[in-house]
C-alpha cells in the first residue's frame, strides 16, 4: 500500500477549484450526468491546474466544454498523442487550454488540466457522460458518483506517465476545500417504489399519480467526503424492452452514428435446475495488502476490509459442494498459497484452510495481483472440475490493463468473479476482470453485507453452464441489424442482458415492427426469450443509445493504452472519434482562441487536492456487532463439517442456548446418531433465528439437508418434529421435505 505522503494543501495557496455541481437525470436504467467544475484564480499570476478524479468505468464521456467570460468553448476529441502536442504548444505560446483524458493505467481515473488560467478569471468546465445502471439482486438500480480515489500501488512495469503519479495533495475526507452539490431527476413509466441513499437527502419530491418521477437533491452542507450512492426501486424492473434511436447522417456520413441504433434489454427467464454433478475447482485470491486494514467506508463502526473478507471466506468455505477441489492464495507485495496445489474438499483440508484464514492479516505490503494470477493459471487443470476464480481486493493497483489482459487470455478455461472492497475500489479492475472472465462483479461499500454478495456469486458459479447463446433478429425485408455488443457467452439467473445493434437499410412507417430473440441451451434444452418492438426511431439530441453502444464496443476492443494491438487501435480510434466517446487512446482538447493577447507572467502549477479514505496506522479494534443473529450465525457456520453435518458438542449447545445434557436428553430416538440430531437442530436454528440472512446460509443449509436425507433415514421425520417442539420454534417441517 502507498501510504499518504503528508503533502497537504498549503494554506497560503488558494485552491483554484471552488465547487463541483452535478446534475443527474435517470430514465429507467440509464443515467445522464453533467458535472461542472468551477475554477477561479485568486492569485496574481497565471496558473496551470491538475485535477485527478475517479469515474465509474462504465461511463461514456461524450462532451467537454469550457465557459470563459460568458463564451462557450467546445472541446474536440482527438488522438491522445495529438491532443497532448496541441495542449503543450498552446501552453508554451501562453494561450488558454483545457485537456481531459483517461489515465493510461486505468479506465476509471481521469485528469483535467486547465492551462494559463489568468489572474482574477473564472472558468466553468462541464463534462457529460451516460451510463447503464447495474441491477442489484434485490431489484434496485444502483448509481454511484465516485468521490474517493485512494493511492494506488505502483508495480514494476507500470506506465511512468500515469496521472496517478502527480504529486496531488491529498486531504482527509472531512477537509476538502471545495464545495459540492448534486440534483437528480428520476423517471420510470412503471412508477417509483422508493429511493435510498448513503448520504443525507433533502425531502424527495415525487411527481405524478403513480410516482413516475422524482426530484432529489443532497441535503445542505454535504461535503464530497464519500462516494454518493443512490439505490432506486421501481415498481416493475424486469420488463424486457427495445428502444430505437435516430442516427445523425448529416454530420456522420459513415460510421456508427449514421444509422439508427437499438438498445435491447433482456431479463432471461432461466429455469431452476439441479446443479451439475461436476463440482468445480474453486480458487480464492484474497488481498492481504496493507490497505485492507482500512475500514470499508467512512461510516461510524464500519468493519475493516480484511475482517469482512475473512468472514466471507469462512462462509464460502462452508458452502462449497462436497467432492470439489479448492485452494486459497493470500497476496500483497508477495503471495502465499494455502496448499501447493488445489486439494479435495474434505474435513481435514477445510479445517486447515479455516485455521489459516483466521490468522490472516493485512500485512503483505503492496497490491500485486498479476504474479499470483499467473501462478494460478500455470497450475494444471483438475480433470472434470472447471476452474472458478474468486478475487477479493480493494483494487488499489496501477497495472489494471495487464491484469485484465491476463484474465482475458485464460477466459476459455475458467470463470472469474470479482469483489471490490471499500470506497475507492477500482471499477476498471473489478468490472474488467469479471467481464472478460465470464463472471460477475460486486462492490461492497457502506452497510453492504459482503457475505450475501459473495454467496450470490457462488450460486452463479455452481449454476450449470448456459450454452449456445445467440441473439437473432426478425426484421422486414431491406432492414438488417449488426450487433455492436461483444459476443455473450455466459448468462446467469436473475441477471439483465443488454445488447446494442446498428440498424441499416430502409426504416418502415410508424406501424412497422420487428422482433429480437435471445436463444440459449441449458442442460440440453433449448430456451428462448422474444421481444417485439416498434421500428419507429426516437430522436435524442444526446444520442444516448449511440454513445452507450460505442462504449460497449470500446470496452470489448480497447484493452488499454499500451495493450491494444495496432490493428484494433485503428478501429478504436475511429469509433471513439466518430461517436465522441473518450477512450484510452483519445482525449478532449480545447483552446481559447478568442484571447487577444497571450497570458502574461510566469506560470505557476497548482494540483487540486483529492479525498482519500485514510487507514489506521495500527490495527483498529473490531467493532463488536450487537445484532443477535449475526454473531451467533458466524459461530454456528464455523462449526459445520465439510459434509454438511454438525457435531453434538458444547460449542453447538452454547450457540443454541441449551445445555449439552438437555440436548442429549431430548434425543427422540434412543441410540440414534447424535450428528443427525445436531444437524436438524442447527437447520431449525437457521430458519428460526437467522431467517433474514437466508441468502448467506442458503447453500450450506442445502448441504446440511442433503446430509440429513442420506444419514437420518427413517427417523428424519421424528427428529424434525422433536427439534421444532424442543426449541419452541414455528419452523415449517416442509423445509426438510416433510
Amino acid at each position: 500500500m502507498v501510504r499518504p505522503s503528508g503533502l497537504l494543501t498549503r494554506q497560503e495557496e488558494p485552491v483554484p477549484l471552488k465547487s463541483i455541481c452535478v446534475t443527474l437525470s435517470i430514465r429507467e436504467f440509464v443515467a445522464g450526468v453533467a458535472a461542472t467544475l468551477n475554477y477561479e484564480n485568486e492569485e496574481k499570476f497565471p496558473l496551470e491546474t491538475f485535477f485527478v478524479f475517479p469515474m465509474d468505468e462504465d461511463s461514456a464521456v461524450y462532451s467537454f466544454e469550457a465557459m470563459v467570460d460568458g463564451k462557450t468553448i467546445k472541446a474536440e476529441l482527438k488522438d491522445k498523442k495529438k491532443a497532448h502536442i496541441i495542449y503543450e504548444s498552446a501552453i508554451s505560446h501562453r494561450h488558454q487550454a483545457f485537456l481531459l483524458e483517461e489515465d493510461k493505467c486505468s479506465r476509471d481515473v481521469f485528469c483535467c488540466n486547465v492551462g494559463n488560467l489568468q489572474p482574477g478569471s473564472k472558468v466553468a468546465l462541464t463534462l457529460k457522460y451516460v451510463q447503464e445502471l447495474p441491477l442489484e439482486a434485490d431489484g434496485a438500480l444502483r448509481y454511484v458518483l465516485p468521490a474517493v480515489l485512494n493511492p494506488r500501488y505502483r508495480c514494476s512495469g507500470s506506465p511512468e506517465d500515469s496521472c496517478l503519479d502527480l504529486k496531488t495533495p491529498i486531504v482527509p475526507l472531512d477537509d476538502l476545500p471545495y464545495a459540492f452539490s448534486m440534483t437528480a431527476t428520476v423517471s420510470s413509466q412503471h412508477g417509483i417504489e422508493t429511493i435510498q441513499s448513503n448520504c443525507p437527502l433533502s425531502p424527495i419530491e415525487y411527481l405524478g399519480d403513480k410516482k413516475t418521477s422524482a426530484q432529489i437533491s443532497l441535503a445542505d452542507g454535504h461535503k464530497f467526503d464519500r462516494d454518493v450512492e443512490l439505490l432506486i426501486y421501481y415498481r416493475e424492473v424486469h420488463t424486457p424492452s427495445v428502444a430505437v434511436e435516430l442516427g445523425n447522417p448529416k454530420n456522420n456520413p459513415d460510421g456508427l452514428m449514421k444509422d439508427p441504433s437499438a438498445m435491447v434489454c433482456f431479463y432471461p427467464n432461466i429455469p431452476e435446475v439441479e446443479p451439475s454433478a461436476i463440482c468445480g475447482e474453486f480458487v480464492f485470491l484474497m488481498d492481504c495488502s496493507g490497505s485492507m486494514q482500512c475500514p470499508i467506508s467512512k461510516q461510524d463502526k464500519s468493519q475493516l476490509r480484511i475482517e469482512a473478507a475473512k468472514e466471507t471466506l469462512i462462509l464460502l468455505l462452508k458452502s462449497l459442494p462436497v467432492n470439489c477441489y479448492f485452494n486459497i492464495y493470500a497476496f500483497g507485495s508477495s503471495f502465499e498459497a494455502f496448499f501447493p496445489n488445489s486439494v479435495k474438499y474434505t474435513q481435514d483440508t477445510m479445517e486447515e484452510a479455516l485455521r489459516r484464514v483466521k490468522l490472516m492479516r493485512a500485512d503483505l505490503g503492496g497490491t500485486e495481483i498479476l504474479t499470483p494470477l499467473q501462478v494460478i493459471y500455470r497450475e494444471p487443470s483438475t480433470p472434470g472440475h472447471p476452474l472458478q476464480l474468486f478475487v477479493f481486493t480493494d483494487g488499489e493497483v496501477t497495472d489494471t490493463f495487464s491484469i485484465i489482459k491476463e484474465v482475458r487470455n485464460h477466459r476459455l478455461r475458467h470463470r472469474c468473479f470479482s469483489f471490490g472492497i471499500g470506497e475507492g475500489a477500482s471499477t476498471s479492475l473489478i468490472k474488467g476482470i469479471a467481464r472478460v472472465g465470464g463472471g460477475t462483479s460486486e462492490f461492497i461499500t457502506g452497510k453492504d453485507r459482503m457475505q450475501a454478495k459473495a454467496l450470490r456469486a457462488l450460486k452463479h458459479a455452481l449454476q450449470p453452464a448456459v450454452e449456445d447463446v445467440s441473439v437473432n433478429w426478425d426484421l422486414p425485408r431491406g432492414l438488417s441489424a449488426k450487433t455492436l455488443s461483444p459476443e455473450q457467452t455466459v448468462l446467469y439467473k436473475g441477471q439483465r442482458l443488454i445488447v446494442y445493434a446498428q440498424l441499416t437499410g430502409t426504416m418502415l412507417p410508424e406501424e412497422g415492427t420487428g422482433e429480437v430473440c435471445l436463444n440459449y441451451t441449458l442442460q440440453g434444452k433449448s430456451c428462448e426469450n422474444k421481444v417485439t418492438f416498434s421500428l419507429q426511431p426516437k430522436l435524442d439530441d444526446n444520442f444516448t443509445i449511440h454513445r452507450l453502444a460505442a462504449k460497449a464496443f470500446l470496452q470489448s476492443m480497447d484493452i488499454g493504452f499500451g495493450e491494444t494491438p495496432a490493428k484494433t487501435k485503428k478501429d478504436v480510434l475511429k469509433v471513439s472519434i466518430d461517436c465522441g466517446v473518450i477512450s484510452s487512446h483519445t482525449a478532449f482538447i480545447a483552446i481559447n482562441k478568442d484571447v487577444n493577447k497571450p497570458v502574461q507572467g510566469p506560470l505557476a502549477c497548482r494540483d487540486i487536492p483529492r479525498p482519500v479514505l485514510l487507514c489506521a496506522a495500527a490495527p483498529m479494534p473490531q467493532c463488536k456487532r450487537v445484532v443477535f443473529g449475526e454473531t451467533y450465525l458466524v459461530q454456528l457456520i464455523s462449526l459445520q463439517n465439510a459434509d454438511g453435518s454438525w457435531d453434538l458438542d458444547e460449542d453447538l449447545a452454547r450457540i443454541l442456548g441449551i445445555s449439552l445434557k438437555d440436548l442429549w436428553s431430548a434425543l427422540p430416538v434412543k441410540d440414534a446418531d447424535s450428528s443427525s440430531w445436531a444437524t436438524v437442530l442447527a437447520v431449525v436454528w437457521l430458519h428460526a433465528k437467522a431467517k433474514h440472512q437466508k441468502c448467506e446460509w442458503e447453500l450450506l443449509e442445502k448441504k446440511a439437508r442433503t446430509w440429513i436425507n442420506s444419514n437420518a433415514g427413517s427417523i428424519k421425520k421424528k427428529l424434525v418434529k422433536a427439534a421444532i417442539a424442543f426449541t419452541k420454534s414455528s419452523v415449517d417441517p416442509a423445509v426438510f421435505g416433510i
